[in-house]
């Protein structure tokens, strides 16, 4: 059962372990089929080394397992929660990456300080508030996912396809799974380059609206000139 889909969730969890954005199991990329609402996951737990097309578990919108004998991750509740709420992505990842999550640990958004933020977020990669007491005690994994759906209540998600949870770390969203592990291997280089930033002069005011209308929309939109036609 989608076995094309199963391929690409496990490639771009592969992608994740080649740019060094995950260590030992950390970490989970899934993809959606919209035609049939179900969904592909990395299992919970397996090494990266051995896995294979075959352990991604395929679920649908509620989490009712419909294939594979193995747990899906511990994250699924908020992946499936961003797939209802954002009906035009493709594909999550979740990542445990170290500068990213650095700033999701200090509860600060990444401000969009120079054109390598402008070409991929348009604006800020927001944070989340943190998450309560009664959420955390409660059901943990799914109220994560109403963290973030909330946070983007005045944002656009494509714009935007990124978010840092306050206290733990990012997700990233794309069209495809390898859309997503992308945006969060930049995420990481763009958290990385804002860390030095703000180390370098904490006084920086970040790119003009003019310089990030620019950047953003030559790669985004109708419009966009970056790349080959097709």
């Amino acid at each position: 059962m989608l076995d094309d889909l199963r391929a690409q969730v496990l490639e771009a969890n592969l992608e994740l372990v080649r740019r060094g954005l995950v260590l030992y199991t950390f970490g989970n990329v899934s993809g959606i089929d919209r035609q049939t609402g179900l969904v592909a996951i990395k299992p919970s737990g397996v090494p990266y080394e051995s896995m294979h097309a075959g352990h991604m578990v395929i679920t649908d919108l509620d989490g009712k397992i419909v294939e594979g004998d193995l747990r899906p991750s511990s994250d699924l509740a908020t992946h499936l929660l961003l797939y209802r709420e954002f009906p035009k992505i493709g594909a999550v990842v979740h990542t445990h990456s170290e500068y990213a999550t650095a700033w999701a640990q200090a509860g600060r958004s990444i401000p969009a300080y120079g054109t390598t933020h402008a070409d991929y977020f348009y604006g800020p990669v927001p944070v989340t508030d943190e998450i309560t007491a009664d959420d955390i005690n409660g059901d943990y994994v799914h109220n994560t996912g109403l963290a973030i759906v909330r946070r983007f209540r005045d944002l656009d998600p494509e714009a935007v396809p990124a978010v840092l949870v306050a206290g733990h770390a990012p997700f990233c969203w794309g069209r495809t799974p390898a859309d997503a592990a992308h945006n969060a291997v930049v995420l990481e280089a763009v958290a990385r380059m804002a860390f030095y930033t703000t180390a370098l002069n904490p006084e920086c005011k970040g790119v003009s609206q003019a310089l990030l209308d620019r950047h953003y929309f030559r790669k985004h939109g109708a419009h966009a000139t970056y790349g080959q036609k097709g």
